[in-house]
């Protein structure tokens, strides 16, 4: 299917779920410590959705059980949110979430460190947020979408941490995934031209191992297969006339992407 271009209007509109995400995850990182629950995460998580005036779009999405993904340590992503799954310190953990508000959706991931953790495991967080960064600065028009990829890809690949190919990014609008995929690798196609109007979910998913994943007996969670940790940093980024702007951090107006190298 081609990809949906927004107009100024929608726009506007998409805008409000996305901001409000963006506060939510500020929020929720302040409740990661020890001792926490994962099933408390995603009940705060819920209320502060709905609260905001929101649904939380992954809640029963294709039979997802809850509203908030909680994915620890060598869960990559899709963590189902238990009362006995308890963070302790050292762990890393990864929340993904969207709302949506008047049929417009909005997506975004983080990973937190749980206490003091090492070095290692530090670097491996910065690193989803970094890589996201390296592709950020080819999401401009004119560009091309598996430039994003590629760097994605060649930022990891050159600073030693694995990515996982068998999940990707999307588009996002009137529905929580619309085309294009967006995969975190380098394609032998230059993928399709990069447009204003564009709305994307970027989201690197990196390991400090190996690059395969499994499915936990759940049907949801997704597991690196080595059992090394994995970080996850995902935005949805609005294509403009110039630079790109990252709609769900707080203060998102001044959020904008650097430029490409040429």
């Amino acid at each position: 299917m081609p990809v949906r271009i927004k107009t100024g209007p929608q726009i506007d509109r998409m805008r409000v779920p996305c901001r409000k995400l963006g506060q939510i995850f500020d929020a929720l990182g302040e409740m990661i410590r020890p001792g926490v629950s994962t099933f408390e995460i995603d009940a705060e998580g819920e209320r502060l959705i709905r609260e905001a005036g929101g649904v939380p779009n992954f809640l029963h999405y294709e039979g997802y059980p809850a509203s908030i993904c909680v994915s620890v340590n060598e869960e990559v992503v899709h963590g189902i949110p238990r009362k006995d799954r308890i963070l302790k310190e050292g762990d890393i953990v990864s929340l993904d979430a969207g709302m949506v508000i008047g049929g417009w959706h909005s997506d975004a991931a983080r990973t937190y460190p749980v206490g003091n953790v090492s070095e290692a495991d530090a670097a491996l967080i910065a690193a989803a947020e970094e890589s996201f960064f390296a592709g950020l600065a080819y999401a401009r028009a004119g560009h091309t979408l598996y430039e994003i990829s590629a760097a994605i890809g060649g930022w990891a690949k050159a600073h030693g941490y694995g990515v996982v190919r068998d999940l990707t990014g999307h588009g996002i609008g009137r529905a929580l995934h619309e085309d294009p995929v967006i995969p975190n690798y380098a394609q032998k196609t230059k993928g399709v031209l990069l447009v204003p109007g564009m709305t994307l979910a970027i989201e690197p998913m990196l390991t400090a191992g190996g690059e395969e994943v499994a499915w936990l007996d759940d049907g949801w969670t997704v597991v690196t297969r080595d059992g090394a940790k994995a970080s996850h940093y995902e935005n949805t980024v609005l294509i403009t006339e110039d630079d790109p702007e990252i709609l769900t951090l707080p203060g998102n107006a001044a959020a904008r992407g650097g430029e490409a190298a040429e």
